[in-house]
């Protein structure tokens, strides 16, 4: 592509670059324009050094120059035959010294370059700044390209306007002088007539290939608007509703701005065209005037297209968030929350003079018990620049809150469908009126459905629904999704599963994650693809064994204790205990990995391999560690800090080596406190719940006190497997009833084989008051569960592995 083609196609601040280099003498831009591709092909780098050489080029140049004005008087374009016979006359200034024009020349052509080359950089470092996904699809390059071409268009059609009125003043210049004119001689009159005639006859044809013209870009416009609001604002709607709910989806605005306002713009120039064709009408009218016949009708459609376009331009930016809550869309009754509305059509000019007003569900629905709510607060703020960061016409309401209104009965028309608090949807609206050049159009914009809570307890449940309603909706506006709620496609549900984790951690989950928990859900399958999950299975209110429970508890306690070691990869997760169990075997002693219980909500648990006396594998697995642990001593430090006392009681960490083999102080090390020892911040947390002593084939939690340790001394051996004795009074605690059986967790799918007694049994030792989360267990398919209290210690189950 020429140069000069490529500078008339760039963005609007790198032309204007080009207006202003040739707001001057030394090279009219209507030369460099008409005799482009001549001077772009000549050596004006020899010229400029070459005398007799740069006068050849001057003579051509001049003659270029003639060709042009011949042309423009063929085409009676009276302005440009006068500038062009100007210049020629500021040229022959050179003829001396044809050299200097052509280093002139050639100092335009390098500015030229200059600003092509800024703007090449530019668009390359947006490039790098996003997302894979937010790059140019061909789709919006062709777009790029369309809206280049309509501006091309555009221009054109402003200087055909200009000489379409230089054209008329001719005529009418022509027609007055006549008028004022005696004329007796009837040859000379008619001949006057007949040029007159013929002038009309070029004005009406010009008239109507303006006409035309003017439908070919109303044409064009009308193809990019369908492209814009059909198409590029429903998938950025689509990925602002994934984004709300995790998705690392780019939902930028200021693409579709650039777009949006450049239509408008070129709709609003047409505009003036048209406005401009009236008033030249209004001067010179003759018999079938076409632009009498065609105005009206041009007007109308430049009229809907623009009011197309802008009521399609006034979107939620920011969906309705609070600042405390678990995300955007859950509010809760007299909390502040803010949102932010923004008009993509940028006009400086109305800055702070568009008022947007707040108000809420408009049509409720007539559901049975529904809620309705009043907006308080600062409900009206006027579009301006100020707060956004970019420059762009937002609205941005900070501090709103809701307020239920009090209850008026059910009434007639109200249908027997009710739902629970946190599946009923509300919609928050936005509205202002556009008023620009003598047009008007009100506008309005909407929130996505938002759930509104009373109080905190509710909100796992409301974030849920917000989480599968945005998931799985297409109609933004179906308060209605959870009268008939659809089930997800298991590829939906585990691509939503792994944004919740990229969003809290900035790492989501792999396919082997993900794969454990779909066999949990589903039991065991080659594919998952064609499987479901009903809304029912995720959450329902007022249950609180659901997979959502479940799943959230873990998702909170890796965001608030664990998201350094979960960012860096060192927790497996989920991990099926079988998959665990054959993972560790094939691996050398002290080998570990890290996985989240499958039944203790928010547990996480860490399972290493033994080498038997036999040169068996076996796996051991402890007690789930939860919140009341890790606000104590963060998960690194258990890991490092965990022994076992054997039976010469020497201390010993088991866990030697993270899956498949790092070392553990390479993985975790970076993460460990400076203080070790008795000078460790977490040691009484360490004495009391971190020391395991071995005692043939149990193992006894204890607390090390510094004489047991120096003497060699050991507890005595317990009575029963899932117990300890204990004293009280002096006398021992029995602990001697038989095991419980186990009931299989309620959230997964599958049944557990009945347990086998394990061989060894690690237990915490806490204070002589209270016996907390105490067992350690070996792999024997045992559930997560915690002693409940020394002083009343009773046998737990001993069913399948945390």
């Amino acid at each position: 592509m020429a140069q000069w083609d490529k500078l008339r196609q760039l963005p609007i601040a790198y032309r204007q670059q080009l207006h202003e280099l040739y707001d001057r003498d030394a090279l009219p831009m209507d030369v460099r324009h008409y005799l482009a591709p001549w001077i772009e092909k000549q050596e004006w780098q020899r010229a400029a050094r070459d005398h007799a050489f740069a006068m050849v080029l001057f003579q051509v140049l001049l003659e270029n120059l003639d060709i042009q004005h011949s042309r423009f008087v063929q085409e009676e374009s009276f302005l440009l035959q006068h500038n062009i016979r100007r210049y020629k006359q500021n040229f022959q200034r050179y003829v001396d010294d044809p050299c200097a024009l052509a280093t002139t020349i050639l100092w335009f052509l390098e500015k030229e370059k200059e600003i092509l080359e800024s703007a090449e950089l530019a668009e390359k470092v947006q490039l790098l700044q996003v997302e894979p996904e937010a790059m140019e699809t061909s789709s919006q390059q062709d777009l790029e390209r369309k809206l280049a071409g309509l501006r091309n268009e555009v221009q054109c059609m402003e200087h055909t306007i200009i000489c379409l009125e230089e054209q008329q003043d001719e005529f009418d210049f022509k027609f007055q002088t006549q008028k004022l004119e005696a004329v007796v001689d009837e040859a000379r009159k008619k001949e006057q007539i007949k040029a007159l005639q013929l002038l009309v006859n070029k004005l009406n044809n010009c008239r109507k290939s303006t006409l035309s013209g003017l439908n070919d870009i109303l044409d064009r416009i009308q193809d990019i608007i369908d492209v814009l609001v059909k198409k590029e604002l429903v998938e950025w709607q689509r990925r602002q509703q994934k984004a709300c709910i995790g998705a690392p989806d780019n939902v930028c605005l200021d693409q579709l701005e650039k777009w949006f306002s450049c239509v408008a713009v070129c709709l609003f120039q047409v505009w003036e065209f048209l406005t401009k064709l009236e008033e030249l009408v209004g001067k010179v009218s003759y018999e079938n005037d076409p632009v009498k016949a065609q105005n009206p009708t041009l007007q109308k459609r430049v009229d809907t297209l623009l009011r197309d376009l802008l009521k399609s331009s006034f979107v939620v930016e920011t969906q309705p968030s609070m600042p405390q809550g678990k995300g955007s869309l859950v509010l809760r009754t007299n909390v502040q929350f803010s949102v932010k509305a923004r008009l993509l059509v940028k006009f400086p000019e109305l800055n702070h003079s568009m008022k947007v007003d707040v108000s809420m569900d408009k049509e409720a629905p007539q559901i049975k018990g529904y809620r309705r709510f009043n907006v308080l607060g600062t409900k009206i703020k006027a579009l301006n620049m100020a707060e956004s960061t970019n420059g762009g016409m937002v609205a941005d309401f900070r501090h709103l809150t809701l307020k239920e209104q009090k209850s008026g009965g059910g009434g007639k028309g109200v249908s027997d469908i009710s739902l629970s608090v946190t599946e009923e949807l509300h919609i928050i609206y936005f509205n202002t009126v556009f008023e620009l050049k003598g047009f008007s159009v009100e506008l309005q914009a909407s929130t996505l459905p938002v759930v509104i809570i009373s109080n905190s307890s509710q909100q796992q449940s409301a974030w849920a629904s917000v989480l599968w309603f945005n998931m799985l909706s297409q109609d933004a506006k179906d308060v209605m999704f959870f009268v008939n709620t659809p089930a997800a496609t298991w590829p939906q549900f585990g691509e939503m599963l792994s944004w919740q984790f990229l969003s809290a951690t900035k790492r989501g989950l792999d396919d082997t994650q993900l794969e454990m928990i779909a066999n949990k859900l589903f039991g065991k399958k080659p594919n998952y693809d064609s499987c479901t999950v009903p809304w029912s299975k995720f959450t329902k209110e007022n249950t609180p064994d659901t997979f959502w429970v479940w799943f959230d508890g873990i998702l909170m306690m890796v965001k608030t204790y664990l998201e350094d070691l979960w960012r860096d990869g060192l927790i497996m997760g989920f991990v099926t205990k079988g998959k665990e169990k054959s993972l560790l075997k094939k691996k050398k002693r002290g080998t570990f990995l890290l996985r989240f219980s499958e039944s203790v909500i928010g547990g996480i648990t860490f399972s290493w391999v033994e080498i038997t006396v036999t040169g068996e594998p076996d796996v051991k697995t402890v007690q789930p560690f939860t919140k009341v642990d890790l606000s104590q001593i963060p998960f690194h430090e258990i890991i490092r800090n965990f022994q076992i006392l054997e039976a010469e009681n020497v201390p010993e960490n088991p866990l030697l080596y993270l899956y498949p083999d790092t070392p553990k102080d390479k993985a975790f090390g970076k993460y460990y406190t400076e203080k070790s020892g008795e000078d460790s911040p977490y040691i009484k947390y360490i004495k009391t719940k971190l020391v395991f002593v071995s005692k043939e084939n149990t193992l006894e939690a204890r607390s090390p006190m510094p004489s047991d340790m120096a003497q060699g001394e050991g507890l005595e051996p317990m009575n029963g497997l899932c117990g300890e004795a204990a004293e009280q009074d002096g006398d021992p605690y029995p602990l001697t009833p038989p095991l419980e059986s186990y009931d299989p967790d309620p959230m997964m799918n599958g049944s557990v084989e009945d347990p086998e007694p394990p061989q060894d049994l690690l237990m915490y030792l806490n204070n002589p008051n209270l016996f907390d989360n105490d067992l350690l267990q070996d792999d024997q398919s045992l559930p997560d569960f915690s002693l409940q209290g020394f002083n009343c210690l009773l046998p737990q189950s001993c069913g399948s592995f945390p």
